[in-house]
Formats: structure tokens, C-alpha cells, sequence
């Protein structure tokens, strides 16, 4: 009696299960790769309750970050500002201005905080002290790129682990004098050539000078 199947579906099963064990490995390589804050993180940028141009802001009109920012040098966490700061300038300033109703509402009494989106973020299991890395040069721009320059704010870079160890291993290449962290636009020289050699002599210079660890543990971020 001749065979009910073609003899080459004997094939098929083994067939299935190699193209199963492909396609798993080709869908776990993609989320590996693709799945990371480089492509998941970078470029978002959401819709805030209050439109702020740090733009016109810093870049304009040369507001210092700290003014804002007040608590970077000595907490863990660069806080937003309350919207009584923000009213220290627009009581005077565009204070009838129907896009700071919300501001307005913020700082009067018992008003409500402004709901702003969170744009930088780390996992809940990372460490970031804010006030350790600023205190020791290391300048916004490195981790939040020319946000000066930003009218919306958006995530820049990517914050990942392999992005920290780069600093972390070789934190020279990043120092600058304290009194500059803060000035985004700052380099050490126009031409970019000098500004590379004086950055890791100075920066090497620095990583002595101020004692600054070049830490690769896990428990160095993982706490």
C-alpha cells in the first residue's frame, strides 16, 4: 500500500523547529539590540502643561541653571522649580500672558503643582547622585546635551549603562573647572584639536587633584 504523506513531510517536524528556534533567536537579538534607551528613550520628547524655551531662557537671556535648578549641588535629584519661582520674574514680565494661567493658578494660594512630564529617567534600581557628579565638573551638557538651546526639552542621551561605564572609566575626558559646568557652550579652546589635548591634560590633572574615583563596581550605581 503506498504512503499516505509524500515522504519529504518526514523532514517537516525537524523543519518547523529549526525555523521556530530561528525566528526566536532572530525576535530575542532585536529586543536585545533595538529595545535599549538609545532607541526607546532618545528623542522623546512629550508635550508639557506650560510651554518653557530654555532656549529663550538660558541661551537668550543667560538665566543660570541653578536658578532653577536649585538643588543640584547638594541633593541626588536636580529638582523642578516651583511656580513661585517662576513668578519672581513674571510679576513683572508677560504677567498677564494667557500662557501662564497655569503658572499663575500654581502660585497662588493653595494652587496645585504643575503636572510636568518627567523627560529624564533612569530605572528605579539605578543610583544617579546629581550633586556628587556637578560638584566634581562634570557639566549638564555631558548627560543632557545643549538643553540651552532647546525650546521643548527631549531626552538627548541615552542614559544607559554602557553610556555611564564610558564616564566612569575614563572620567577625565569629561572634567571641567566647576565654574564652568553649567556654561553648555564652554570649551577649552576654539579649535577642536587644542580643546582635545587640554582636556585630558587639565582632566587628568583634575581626576588627581580632586580625588575622583574611576568606579565600575555594580554597587557603585546598584544600590
Amino acid at each position: 500500500m503506498s504512503d499516505i504523506f509524500p515522504r519529504w513531510t518526514n523532514r517537516l517536524p525537524l523543519q518547523l523547529m529549526v525555523g521556530a528556534a530561528l525566528t526566536g533567536s532572530a525576535l530575542v537579538a532585536g529586543v536585545w539590540y533595538y529595545f535599549t534607551p538609545k532607541y526607546t528613550r532618545v528623542g522623546y520628547q512629550p508635550m508639557q502643561p506650560v510651554a518653557f524655551s530654555h532656549g529663550i531662557h538660558v541661551e537668550q537671556l543667560g538665566l543660570d541653571c541653578r536658578y532653577c535648578h536649585d538643588d543640584v549641588e547638594k541633593s541626588w535629584y536636580s529638582n523642578v522649580p516651583s511656580a513661585s519661582s517662576c513668578m519672581n520674574c513674571h510679576t513683572l514680565v508677560l504677567k498677564d500672558s494667557p500662557k501662564l494661567e497655569l503658572v499663575r493658578e500654581s502660585a497662588a494660594p493653595g494652587g496645585r503643582p504643575i503636572p510636568w512630564v518627567q523627560v529624564h529617567k533612569v530605572p528605579d534600581f539605578v543610583y544617579f547622585n546629581h550633586a556628587v557628579h556637578v560638584n566634581r565638573g562634570v557639566s549638564c551638557v555631558h548627560c543632557h546635551g545643549r538643553i540651552d538651546q532647546m525650546d521643548e526639552v527631549r531626552h538627548e542621551k541615552s542614559l544607559s549603562m554602557a553610556f555611564c561605564l564610558e564616564c566612569h572609566r575614563n572620567p577625565g575626558d569629561y572634567l571641567r573647572p566647576p565654574d564652568k559646568v553649567t556654561d553648555l557652550a564652554w570649551t577649552w579652546n576654539a579649535d577642536p584639536r587644542v580643546a582635545e589635548t587640554l582636556q585630558k591634560a587639565r582632566g587628568k590633572a583634575f581626576v588627581h587633584d580632586w580625588n575622583v574615583q574611576s568606579l565600575e563596581s555594580c554597587s557603585a550605581c546598584h544600590r
